[in-house]
């Protein structure tokens, strides 16, 4: 995923409502929001060409998500492990979230640069191998990008402060919220972040919605939650030529946060 908006207790209706654009190449190869084949308690996208996902839930009410961290002037080297594989392990693994971060502390390093969001009955954690240690979010409106949480890039911001406002509302109309994720409007040239990527991408990339010859959004996804565990997530797929198939689920699962002050 390349932006995400989320609001974590923050709604009289929804505990956890999250929108998420992920960007890509359009030549590589991807499944969309399914149950994997290879394991039937994961529902998620699949990226086939190394194996692991971008945003996923599974059946023990588990939730992941992965941004990359984008660093033009000391890029990844081809020998780290996909950031996708951080998402699936995650989705695999049976114990808690807290659990898996530890565990994944002494070999954060040994992946490109990330920004991870997991969610489970204890709460929702961010931890990126770029800035701090994992760290327990507390209820409130959040951004991420590709750089660290709440990062204030212009495009953040904006998906940002269109959902508070959004979530004043009692109802959450999906429609609205895919419609915060598509703006394709850029950033003036004087708010643009310097990543090291040069003028031009720097420009492309600073739209919440992007579309070039070669690469731009793939899917938004939304995920509304409500306490008692009522799960809504829907994916809009798109490829160059414009929006393609749409997916959504209806789950029951065990909210995120239920066991927070356990």
């Amino acid at each position: 995923m390349c932006l995400i908006t989320f609001a974590y207790k923050s709604h009289p209706t929804y505990s956890f409502i999250l929108a998420a654009n992920r960007d890509e190449f359009y030549e590589r190869a991807s499944a969309p929001l399914t149950y994997w084949d290879e394991d039937k308690n994961i529902l998620a996208g699949q990226d086939l060409i190394q194996g692991g996902t971008w945003l996923g839930l599974n059946s023990q009410s588990h939730f992941a998500t992965v941004t990359n961290y984008r660093d033009g002037a000391t890029p990844d080297n081809d020998r780290l492990l996909s950031r996708g594989k951080l998402t699936r392990n995650f989705l695999e693994y049976h114990s808690s979230a807290r659990e898996y971060l530890t565990e994944l502390e002494a070999t954060k390093q040994q992946y490109g640069g990330f920004n991870l969001l997991l969610g489970d009955a204890f709460g929702l954690y961010h931890l990126s191998n770029k800035g701090h240690s994992s760290m327990k979010l507390s209820p409130g409106v959040y951004g991420l990008s590709n750089a660290l949480l709440n990062t204030p890039w212009p495009k953040l911001i904006q998906v940002r402060d269109q959902l508070s406002l959004l979530i004043q509302q009692p109802e959450i109309d999906p429609d609205a919220l895919f419609s915060i994720m598509q703006s394709d409007q850029q950033a003036d040239d004087a708010q643009l972040p310097d990543t090291g990527i040069g003028y031009d991408w720097e420009k492309l990339l600073s739209s919440c919605f992007i579309r070039t010859g070669t690469y731009g959004t793939r899917a938004t996804t939304l995920l509304l939650q409500k306490p008692c565990g009522e799960t809504h997530i829907i994916e809009q797929n798109y490829d160059a030529n414009g929006p393609q198939q749409r997916y959504q689920y209806r789950l029951a699962l065990t909210p995120i946060g239920i066991r927070d002050d356990c």
